[in-house]
């Protein structure tokens, strides 16, 4: 996953152009990608797909030849979308269009403005300290023209059509973990699913205007949708934290709440400020979206920064990332509902070899109590998240009492769970 980071970095991304086709010709390396092209001036729910974007070069030079602010050594430099630019100017009248982190001085800040036709550079304000007067030569070599929006999905056909949706967003530039942390982290999920339950959708789209597109084109399909989340920040070095859906208590909400308890977290409730589950939560498809992240949006003062670099994210963050993230597709594939078959008193579950031979131990004893809350709850009504919930025993104890349970016929699957 990092060396994927690391391959990504490099590119320069927005919402349109030829970053993101080239971001996910090498995600296509690892996964069979569906690639969609939106043309310029398609109505998207309210929105309209905008103009495309792609630029080759950008700098300031000083009247020596150097590049004071340089495209190529950071493709954060340049304020996305800005419009070509030839002129010589001076450093008063270059000030305006300038951006800085006066309070992070050694940083370049991540700076777009997609529809509004005008121009910037990003630059330190250590940079900026050491720049005088001028004139400098000041050039972006940029094209805003018809075009395209360009997103992709990956799907894991299931033994159902109920579908788990996964969306990342794949519109920013040099910036590690918001978001190719996430792409990175989603590619690899993606890769582990062998054979699910559930039908997994993909969706890597530039965020906003991608996943407005997405539900555009796909309103007939949304029904389908019965868990889903964004994923974002995920290799940075905080706990994870889970965003609720809007309905708060949707299945999804409860696999994350169960998943994390046994890791460092934080859960919160929903709001609409955020990621991509804003669209898929707002109120007319109020779809059971939640949000994965570490540490959230605007949370880490490398946010949205230069120092948002591959040196930010760590192997160790987006492999417990990933793990969080199995461990909920594992809830969400065995959750079930079951029936006790003998629901008189409690059956002897010694002769039926569903006890350990060793008393005492840890995991024993685990096991013993997931099999009489199992046993307890198997009303036909309660899933195994329920006992899981109730019991505040890990799931997968849970499921693996159920197995045992069905096993020696004492439990009968009467549907679905989550």
């Amino acid at each position: 996953m990092h060396a994927l980071v690391e391959r990504l970095y490099p590119l320069c991304r927005s919402i349109t152009g030829d970053g993101v086709r080239a971001t996910l010709e090498i995600v296509g390396e690892h996964l069979e990608l569906d690639v969609h092209e939106v043309p310029t001036g398609t109505q998207v729910l309210d929105w309209t797909i905008p103009k495309e974007w792609n630029i080759r070069d950008a700098y300031i030079k000083d009247r020596a030849g150097n590049r004071v602010v340089d495209f190529q050594r950071s493709n954060l430099h340049v304020v996305g979308y800005s419009v070509p630019v030839s002129a010589t100017m001076t450093l008063a009248e270059l000030r305006p269009h300038l951006h800085t982190l006066p309070a992070q001085p050694g940083l370049v800040p991540y700076r777009t403005s997609y529809y509004a036709e005008t121009w910037g550079f990003c630059l330190s304000q250590d940079t900026l300290d050491g720049m005088d007067e001028g004139p400098y030569e000041v050039v972006i070599d940029s094209t805003l023209a018809d075009g395209h929006l360009t997103y992709a999905e990956h799907v894991v056909p299931g033994r159902t059509g109920d579908e788990v949706l996964i969306s990342c967003h794949v519109c920013h530039p040099s910036l590690a973990n918001d978001n190719l942390a996430g792409i990175a982290v989603a590619t690899a999920l993606a890769g582990r699913l062998k054979e699910p339950r559930h039908t997994y959708r993909f969706l890597f789209a530039p965020g906003t205007i991608g996943a407005i597109t997405w539900l555009a084109r796909n309103r007939e399909r949304t029904g389908r949708v019965r868990h889903g989340l964004t994923l974002a920040c995920a290799g940075d070095p905080g706990a994870l934290t889970y965003k609720r859906s809007r309905r708060g208590d949707a299945p999804i909400d409860r696999a994350m709440a169960l998943v994390l308890r046994e890791r460092p977290h934080t859960v919160v409730d929903f709001s609409p400020y955020g990621y991509d589950e804003r669209q898929f939560c707002s109120p007319g498809f109020n779809l059971p979206v939640g949000s994965l992240t570490r540490t959230p949006y605007a949370g880490y003062p490398e946010y949205h920064t230069s120092g948002d670099d591959v040196g930010f994210v760590s192997p160790q963050a987006m492999a417990d990332t990933l793990e969080a993230l199995w461990a909920a597709v594992e809830v969400l594939e065995h959750d079930g509902r079951y029936e006790n078959l003998s629901p008189y008193g409690e059956p002897q579950l010694g002769r039926r070899g569903l006890y350990g031979s060793l008393g005492g131990r840890s995991d024993t004893k685990q096991a013993q109590m997931a099999m009489l809350w199992v046993l307890n709850l198997s009303d036909g009504e309660h899933s195994l998240m329920d006992v899981a919930g109730r019991s505040g025993l890990p799931f997968r104890a849970v499921a693996e009492a159920a197995a045992a349970l069905e096993g020696a016929g004492l439990l009968k699957r009467v549907g679905e769970g989550a």
